[in-house]
């Protein structure tokens, strides 16, 4: 249950003075649906005014509070045409200007011969002096509560900063006195306030510097967000840990087999990640463990011995896939080394039915098949194994948390549960890591199997793509495959950009039927199909969208065209070029770009063409475009941040880790003082499914 304390805090905005219901929903868009959602909608800028007495250009174009005799009107009866309003200040004039002012409103609140007090932009206009839309109007002799220094919020369609001012002033009315969850030595430290006095100091900058993300009201901020999302993970974490596993010692016979049957010796640095694995699942904890390894770096390897590790002490494996065409991918890249160890092994996906689907299952409940393949449609609940033993989970970033959760909940309980075991080839930084996979053990492997060739990058620019394109035909000629990637499907009136569908048109004139099409909008099996007829060679040039970014395998690959590569991002980039060069022949990669370029798109391609390395083209991406773009998507897994910046806030993720870990171990149950205010702090950032993790139930 949430605390009471909170209850204000979650109350819907609708529910705030001068905030009605069509203002609620743009507002929500904007920053939530809750009173605390417009408190964390922190000012990106500000205004500073000048109190004045008289016009003169050395003030025009700054924010202004001047008084003014209202000297006439002049409304208007034509849209098009403002309605304007002279004043005096001093001995000049000042013009007043509304675009579609109402004429009773501004006759009430600028009645002609009475004085005001207005506050906002001046301006010139054909030599006079003008402001349009004053921000604020006041009546002479009230109290002037205009402002010097006033806040100014990100805002979107139908949001002013007025309106957004007024529903933070009114969330402050709500904001209730929270017990402290920080610990007092890090606050002294640190030089911070109480949560609410940061609040109310990053909502009332005094100046510029004070809006900077190291300021140390926002850093006070940012540091509370971190610790719920490590806290949450290391509930989470905990729990995992504190469930009986299930020791698997031995299988190393049918581990010796599918080793036998490998083509290369493992990697040291496969050989690594396998012993940590290894040791997990000898353990009586449950393993939830993540392996990042670059494209090509031989996690498959390692995940396919961990399974039969498990098969050879007696248990099932489930192996699960963000997609049916690397399902299919997965069943035939293992097939040949589980046969060798006389391992049954399996395929569900959603494309099987009817009795086929039920014969499978069936086999399965009975302990027939040892590893089972799939998709999504391994969560399903009519799924049943006769004993689970490991999970392996690939490219964790298109699963969140609970699909991780509910996949293992598919073991026997009595048995002792499911190890996880979760790979990606998408590099992440390790600031990324802790705060998206907090709750795992990480190994990595960094180090590609011997004779892989290096990748050739080069940039080009775009008005070399019939050149480009008419040097393809020495690669089919030694029957090698080209990857053309386009970012757009079909063109859009707004976007100059090359749609796939144009470009195979284009690219199978000149090389008639040897030309495959692959996109987002085409019909899974048609994909599949695509991909199927590209890998045999029956086409040798496939064009496509990013949907080839991720798994599949084709050795005879060795071009990647990216078409438009300025408006990729890096991981992205990095992930398509590793689609390449994976057989024995050199792979190249052909970054065409449309110029002029800006710094940010720059830095990327020079990155892609100075390393192939993962890890370091991770952390310029995050460098470059931030946490919440990294992995492409916002369905990427990753959390979300209202208030901290990755970038910037780094330092502050790895003290708020260390906290959290070492808190939990002196009170698991949060039940001291500390305890009670930190369950506060998780229920306030929206962590409570983490409460549901305390070893107290």
């Amino acid at each position: 249950m949430r605390p009471e304390v909170l209850f204000p805090l979650f109350k819907s905005i609708d529910t705030l003075k001068g905030i009605g219901p069509r203002l609620a929903v743009l507002i929500a868009k904007l920053a939530g649906e809750h009173v605390n959602d417009v408190l964390f909608h922190l000012p990106s800028g500000m205004v500073e005014r000048k109190e004045i007495t008289e016009l003169d250009e050395r003030y025009i174009t700054q924010q202004v509070i001047v008084p003014v005799m209202v000297l006439k009107h002049f409304p208007s009866r034509n849209r098009r045409v403002p309605y304007r309003i002279t004043c005096e200040v001093g001995s000049k004039e000042l013009t007043l200007t509304f675009f579609n002012g109402r004429e009773e409103y501004l006759k009430g609140q600028l009645p002609v011969g009475q004085s005001r007090t207005l506050a906002g932009k001046l301006e010139q206009y054909s030599g006079e002096y003008q402001m349009t839309h004053p921000d604020h109007i006041l009546k002479t002799g009230e109290k002037i509560d205009i402002p010097k220094f006033e806040a100014v919020y990100p805002l979107s369609a139908g949001v002013t900063n007025k309106t957004m001012s007024k529903a933070v002033t009114q969330a402050f009315l709500s904001l209730p006195e929270l017990s402290e969850w920080l610990d007092e030595a890090l606050i002294k430290r640190e030089n911070w306030q109480t949560w609410m006095a940061c609040m109310r100091k990053v909502h009332k900058p005094e100046g510029a510097d004070e809006l900077e993300p190291d300021t140390p009201a926002r850093l006070r901020l940012a540091y509370d967000e971190l610790l719920s999302n490590q806290l949450a993970l290391e509930l989470v974490r905990q729990n995992m840990r504190g469930k009986k596993g299930r020791s698997f010692i031995g299988g190393g016979d049918a581990q010796s087999s599918i080793e036998a049957a490998l083509p290369y010796k493992l990697t040291n640095a496969q050989n690594s990640a396998l012993s940590e694995v290894c040791a997990d699942m000898e353990s009586n904890s449950r393993m939830l463990r993540l392996i990042q390894g670059d494209v090509g770096s031989g996690k498959t390897a390692v995940a396919l011995m961990a399974l039969a590790k498990c098969i050879g002490c007696g248990a099932q494996g489930a192996f699960m896939a963000p997609t049916e065409i690397l399902a299919r991918q997965h069943l035939q890249s293992i097939k040949p080394f589980t046969d060798a160890a006389g391992l049954k092994i399996a395929l569900l996906t959603g494309r099987l039915k009817g009795k086929k689907r039920s014969a499978l299952l069936e086999e399965l409940q009975a302990g027939d098949i040892d590893i089972l393949i799939g998709t999504h449609a391994l969560f399903q609940d009519d799924v049943m194994f006769h004993d689970l033993g490991l999970a392996i989970i690939d490219e964790q970033h298109r699963f969140g948390v609970r699909q991780r959760l509910s996949l293992s909940a598919k073991g026997r309980p009595d048995k002792g549960g499911v190890d996880v075991l979760v790979m990606t080839a998408t590099p992440i930084p390790r600031t990324l890591t802790l705060t998206a996979y907090g709750d795992m053990d990480v190994s990595v492997i960094a180090e590609k199997p011997p004779g892989r060739q290096p990748i050739e990058t080069r940039a080009i620019e775009i008005e070399r793509l019939d050149q480009v394109a008419a040097s393809l035909d020495r690669k089919l000629a030694a029957n090698e495959r080209v990857y053309w990637v386009c970012p757009l499907v079909e063109e859009s009136e707004v976007s100059d950009l090359a749609a796939a569908e144009d470009r195979y048109t284009y690219l199978n004139a000149l090389y008639p039927n040897q030309v495959g099409l692959v996109h987002g909008k085409m019909k899974s099996d048609e994909k599949d199909a695509a991909m199927e007829a590209f890998k045999a060679g029956d086409t040798q040039i496939l064009v496509a969208t990013t949907v080839i970014e991720v798994g599949v395998d084709v050795p005879e690959a060795t071009v990647m065209i990216i078409e438009h590569s300025e408006r990729f991002g890096l991981a992205q980039l990095h992930q398509l070029r590793g689609r390449v060069g994976r057989g024995a022949l050199a792979g190249s990669c052909l970054l065409m770009y449309a110029g002029p370029l800006g710094e940010t798109q720059k830095a990327r391609l020079k990155i892609m063409r100075e390393t192939e390395d993962g890890f370091r083209i991770a952390e310029e991406d995050l460098r470059l475009r931030g946490a919440g773009e990294l992995l492409g998507t916002r369905q990427s897994g990753l959390p979300e941040f209202k208030i901290a910046d990755l970038q910037v806030h780094s330092r502050l993720l790895q003290i708020a880790r260390d906290d959290a870990r070492h808190f939990l171990e002196i009170d698991p149950e949060l039940a001291s003082e500390r305890g009670r205010a930190i369950r506060t702090l998780l229920y306030l950032f929206e962590r409570e499914s983490a409460i549901r993790y305390l070893q107290s139930g």
